[in-house]
């Protein structure tokens, strides 16, 4: 009796340090490893829950064990109802049209045509189309809001039409201007025909070998400047620049101001005689 008792005392002492060892290993994985607690943690979640529907201690739900009383009772209800009565019973029933496979396309055709039901449908249609067309010939037309009278009516840009006025009144006083006499004296070609030459300095002196004419194309400003100036014909380079200046001299009197501000151009020949 000794012995046992001292056998159990020995084992009792390995065992107590074993399961305290496993304590403090299980505890320290859970604590170092967030993977293993939180799973722990979902199933005793999980636990606690299931366990406190079986046991009715969950609050604001169905227990599990009489849900599932209650989905028992239901599929008994229904498995009873079945036996007794035919659902199909319930549903509405269609008229169902002989076979008609065995008849030639143009019979089959024919007997649909007057078959009660083909004849329901048709009448049902014409019907339909009647109202349809009745409902669209008793329609008013809308009426036009003033909203949209005024987005209807074009509106005028007044200043759009006041420059179209004023270059067709220009284009018409231009074309009813006679050329100058003196600018015909010139050779000079284009609108600038019947506009005044205020300032015309003489020919420069140049020596030369033999006559040349340089024909020149130029535009003046509306204040009566010379702006720009290109040679049509050319000629000697030299006689070029010579007759490039003393064009630039050249000076028309300013447009009126009821003509449009814009450039004017003309063509005039430049001649160098032998001295």
């Amino acid at each position: 009796m000794g012995k046992k008792s001292k056998k159990g005392w020995r084992l009792a002492s390995l065992l107590i340090p074993a399961s305290i060892l496993f304590v403090g290993l299980l505890s320290g994985l859970v604590f170092f490893n967030p993977t293993l607690r939180s799973r722990i943690e979902r199933e005793w979640k999980t636990l606690m829950w299931e366990g406190g529907g079986i046991l009715g201690w969950r609050k604001g739900g169905i227990p599990f064990e009489e849900k599932r009383i209650r989905e028992e009772v239901i599929l008994k209800k229904m498995e009873e109802a079945t036996t007794h009565q035919d659902w199909r019973s319930l549903a509405s029933e269609y008229p169902r049209l002989k076979k008609m496979e065995s008849l030639p396309e143009e019979e089959r055709r024919k007997a649909l045509e007057n078959s009660e039901e083909f004849k329901e449908v048709e009448k049902e249609l014409k019907e339909y189309l009647k109202k349809r067309e009745e409902n669209l010939l008793n329609l008013e037309p809308p009426l036009p809001s003033l909203k949209d009278e005024t987005n209807l009516v074009p509106l005028r840009d007044k200043a759009a039409d006041k420059v179209i006025e004023n270059l067709l009144s220009a284009k018409e006083k231009t074309s009813r201007e006679k050329p100058l006499e003196e600018n015909l004296l010139l050779k000079i070609r284009g609108p600038l025909v019947t506009r005044k030459i205020l300032e015309r300095p003489s020919p420069p002196q140049v020596k030369l070998k033999m006559e040349g004419e340089i024909e020149l194309t130029f535009w003046v400003s509306p204040d009566g400047m010379v702006d720009r100036v290109v040679p049509t014909l050319k000629g000697e380079t030299e006689l070029e620049r010579i007759a490039i200046q003393y064009l630039k001299q050249w000076r028309f009197a300013p447009l009126p101001k009821d003509k449009p501000q814009v450039e004017q151009w003309g063509i005039v020949p430049i001649k160098f005689k032998l001295q």
